[in-house]
């Protein structure tokens, strides 16, 4: 049963971990927690955030509820971290977290059923649904990181107006 997810999950979750890592590359200590206004989080909030989500969905995945009573979710919204490190050792405690949980599964396992929140999916719907949660916070990552570094920012994928440069450098290779 689906067993290409496995795979394809991981490693899709190994790029969002790897963009992640290049946009705080890109940016100093102090824009790491700068959040432009009240009711938006620093990088270090959605790092912290993740770190939580993580930790909660996939300590003991197949085994109880992806939201731990022991979670204190509104408290990874207040920023407690004070320096670049303890953010890569929350961003490596989360990733960690997750892929331990992801590389102890095999195919038969996607058919089981997990429940979050209380609600019953299955394994395969509920590494989806992370996979689609962890990218929209890398993504705010990312934008974050590139209004900040502002003309510093180097592209993480293909640049403004260099489609046609990456195409021909794509046929190159394959020739």
């Amino acid at each position: 049963m689906n067993e290409w997810l496995l795979p394809a999950a991981i490693g899709q979750f190994e790029q969002y971990k790897q963009l992640g890592e290049k946009a705080f590359s890109q940016l100093t200590d102090d824009q790491l927690f700068l959040a432009v206004n009240e009711e938006t989080n620093s990088i270090a909030v959605i790092v912290k955030h993740l770190w939580g989500n993580m930790r909660s969905r996939w300590t003991d995945f197949l085994t109880s509820d992806g939201e731990k009573e022991w979670r204190e979710r509104d408290a990874e919204f207040k920023n407690d971290l004070q320096t670049r490190e303890a953010i890569l050792q929350k961003w490596e405690e989360g990733w960690s977290c997750l892929f331990a949980a992801l590389k102890s599964l095999d195919s038969q396992d996607l058919g089981k059923t997990v429940t979050i929140r209380s609600k019953p999916l299955t394994v395969s719907d509920a590494i989806l649904r992370q996979l689609t949660h962890y990218a929209y916070h890398v993504g705010q990552v990312v934008f974050i990181g590139k209004m900040l570094a502002a003309d510093n920012w180097k592209s993480l994928s293909i640049p403004k107006g260099g489609s046609a440069a990456y195409l021909a450098a794509m046929q190159q290779v394959e020739k």
